[in-house]
């Protein structure tokens, strides 16, 4: 049984494609969404360095998230947020992993600069070096 789906967003139309296959699913059945952000910083230390973090990187992805958290809610389903620091591909494994996920399912494409022919860098990597099952959505 699916019972918790991990979505990784970054804003991207492809993103929210996975998200709204996610929706369809997590309502067939019954199963809850955790939207994951994760930036390429480390996490930040200093008091100065989290003010500059919550102000001015993460104040795009906070406008995602909630898009995101209220298209999820508009179809009865619950919705969780979560923001890590570092590598994505390797932040993404590892949080499905720890977190005992499901499935995972994420865009072909998202907003990386690095892009490769069929699927984006991330969505490739995660695809094959996770043990959790993926579905790429394009």
């Amino acid at each position: 049984m699916i019972k918790d789906i991990l979505v990784p967003l970054d804003g991207s139309k492809n993103s929210f494609r996975g998200l709204d296959k996610a929706i369809i699913l997590a309502r067939n059945c019954q199963a809850t969404i955790t939207g994951v952000y994760v930036t390429h910083l480390d996490t930040p230390f200093s008091i100065e360095q989290k003010k500059y973090v919550k102000k001015f990187l993460l104040k795009n992805t906070r406008k995602f998230m909630e898009k995101a958290k209220m298209k999820a809610a508009q179809k009865g389903i619950l919705f969780y947020t979560e923001i890590l620091y570092g590598n994505e591909d390797t932040k993404i494994i590892k949080f499905a992993h720890d977190k005992k996920f499901d499935l995972i399912i994420m865009g072909s494409r998202g907003m990386g600069a690095l892009k490769e022919i069929f699927l984006g860098s991330t969505s490739n990597h995660v695809l094959h070096k996770s043990k959790i099952p993926v579905m790429i959505v394009k």
